[in-house]
């Protein structure tokens, strides 16, 4: 019984620890599996049988193939293309919407919405119109997508993983199809017919200083500067357009806020926050500098990048001078980006956080070394060329990937051993080397998936998984079958706004095991309604990680995403539960 109370415990402390962003994914879940084998509720056998499972080990193998056709260019060559032909905004959305959702079927979400982020503002600038009509769109659109295939997103193998670890039949290739297919297209009629109503019309460079996205910038008071020993008023500091100064850093000392009376000295920092075009613009007055992470120099031939930190980085939580930007990414912040937060601190003392956009000046070879899970490049002004090579190796790839598929549905061979395949001639000939093999991985989110497994036997072991099943049905029994899916689509929809998808689903699988035991329903009926649910996250930024990639580069504010996202959540969920019951049921 004390297993029981230790596994509650440990849940609400770990579920706490995640909403409140206290600490990384990755910290907190093998945190909480290593409380659970301490106190000897599961083994340490069940504590590391997630990191040997199928479902995992196709989701790093999916990783490698889809990172080789990514960086070929080719994907982000076509829809360059595509969107030199569209003209109005609602022809463009349907041109842009149902290519992105196929193709999001068979490749990892995040990258198709970082290579198209900054297409799409680019193009939005070109035709005079707003960046904040298209990208929330564009995400939900891959999110629909990745409903269509088992190696849609990595949620859907999670969940195959633990029907085929519980000696139950997993998922055929297109299986999720039959509730994929339907619920993409109803989606994406839905956002091409009503998105542009709900989302606001935010241009990319806005007029007043209330809209302004505001960075914070810092500048650094050269022994040239004219106006040493004048005021804040008579050095102009003042009357910037867009511009605020929020403090004046002075060897230990911070002047907040600051007065027009205030006298400047050489070696101040001045902290500003507003348009980032005129906080880079101050540097051309005499006795100015603009100021980068630490004081670091600039990469040498630098241009500027946008960049938005991912919820996987390993910057999270660290002083950016603590973080070797420069060294590792032959980069350096010069400004960073808060949504509704003045940030008043030196840039090498800003904390990172999930969501901060900053704003990158970048070396020559900042793209081979930024090739990580650190952030999500959403803006560059970088006009690069696919070579031949590159298309040939990242058609070669889509061809290999196409022929596995091909393979896997006829039954000749399984998801693994095809991935496997695949990853090895890639390898092999040279196509990805093993440096953007392993860049490619997003390890943290192996390492929170594989955790979650043995927090879900710590469940089945301890009783808690009988519990909670236990009072989802004594809530939802009464009212019938369809109330009994319902509950446990809303649940999981639950879940995954607070934690990763790939997490919910492994935290809902033995409830809905002890539920289909117990009422001897079909498995893969509620299995199914689980993977979609904790997929379709569409009401936060945060549910997401390809909603925080357009959170800032769209200006969105919070309410945008329950705006246009909770009719599709309840879209998405009628016609999820209505086709589980008609196909499973």
């Amino acid at each position: 019984m004390i297993e029981f109370y230790i596994v509650i415990l440990g849940m609400i402390v770990m579920l706490s620890f995640l909403v409140f962003e206290l600490e990384r994914p990755e910290i907190i879940l093998p945190s909480t599996l290593l409380l659970f084998v301490m106190t000897g509720v599961i083994t340490p056998q069940e504590a590391i049988r997630g990191f040997s499972n199928e479902g995992m080990l196709t989701i790093g193998l999916l990783f490698i193939i889809a990172g080789s056709i990514q960086n070929s260019g080719i994907v982000d060559h076509a829809f360059k293309k595509l969107l030199n032909r569209s003209a109005s905004r609602k022809h463009m959305l349907a041109k842009l919407l149902f290519p992105i959702s196929f193709l999001s079927a068979f490749l990892n979400n995040t990258p198709i919405v970082i290579a198209f982020t900054p297409l799409v503002k680019k193009w939005c600038e070109d035709h005079h119109l707003s960046p904040s009509k298209f990208l929330i769109p564009i995400s939900y659109a891959t999110i629909l997508g990745g409903t269509i295939t088992i190696i849609g997103t990595s949620t859907n193998l999670v969940v195959h993983g633990l029907l085929l670890d519980s000696n139950l039949p997993g998922f055929t290739f297109f299986e999720l199809g039959k509730i994929g297919i339907p619920i993409t297209l109803i989606g994406l009629c839905y956002l091409i017919f009503f998105s542009s109503s709900l989302l606001p019309e935010r241009r990319s460079r806005p007029v007043n200083i209330e809209s302004l996205r505001e960075f914070t910038g810092e500048i650094l008071i050269l022994d040239d500067f004219p106006f040493i020993q004048k005021t804040v008023e008579q050095a102009r500091l003042r009357s910037l357009k867009g511009l605020f100064l929020v403090s004046i850093i002075r060897e230990d000392e911070t002047i907040t806020p600051v007065s027009n009376t205030t006298l400047l000295k050489a070696q101040d920092r001045l902290i500003f926050t507003g348009d980032i075009t005129t906080i880079t613009e101050l540097q051309l007055h005499k006795g100015l500098l603009l100021q980068s992470n630490g004081g670091s120099s600039f990469p040498k031939h630098h241009q500027l990048t946008e960049a938005v930190v991912s919820h996987h980085s390993s910057l999270l939580y660290k002083k950016i001078k603590d973080t070797n930007f420069r060294s590792r990414f032959n980069a350096a912040v010069i400004a960073v980006h808060r949504q509704n937060q003045r940030l008043k601190y030196k840039i090498g003392d800003i904390i990172l956080k999930p969501g901060d956009i900053l704003l990158l000046a970048t070396g020559t070879d900042f793209y081979k070394k930024a090739n990580t899970n650190d952030f999500y490049i959403a803006a560059t002004l970088d006009k690069t060329m696919i070579t031949r090579k590159q298309t040939l190796n990242g058609w070669f790839s889509v061809v290999l990937l196409g022929t596995m598929i091909l393979m896997v549905t006829l039954g000749y061979i399984t998801m693994l051993t095809g991935m496997a395949f695949v990853t090895m001639l890639l390898l092999s000939l040279r196509i990805a080397s093993p440096l953007q093999a392993k860049n490619s991985i997003q390890w943290n989110v192996l390492m929170v998936v594989s955790c979650s497994f043995g927090i879900g036997y710590a469940m089945i072991d301890s009783g808690v998984a009988s519990f909670l099943a236990d009072l989802l049905m004594q809530a939802s029994k009464p009212f019938g079958l369809f109330a009994i899916v319902i509950a446990i689509y809303l649940l999981t929809n639950l879940f995954t706004e607070m934690m990763t998808n790939s997490a919910a689903a492994v935290l809902m699988f033995p409830i809905i095991l002890e539920v289909s035991n117990t009422l001897d329903l079909n498995p893969t009926a509620l299995a199914v309604t689980v993977t979609i649910a904790a997929s379709a996250s569409f009401a936060t930024p945060i549910g997401y990680q390809t909603n925080l990639i357009v959170y800032g580069p769209g200006g969105y504010r919070f309410k945008d995403y329950l705006k246009v996202g909770i009719p599709l959540n309840i879209l998405t969920m009628i016609t999820t539960v209505i086709l589980v019951y008609y196909f499973w049921l």
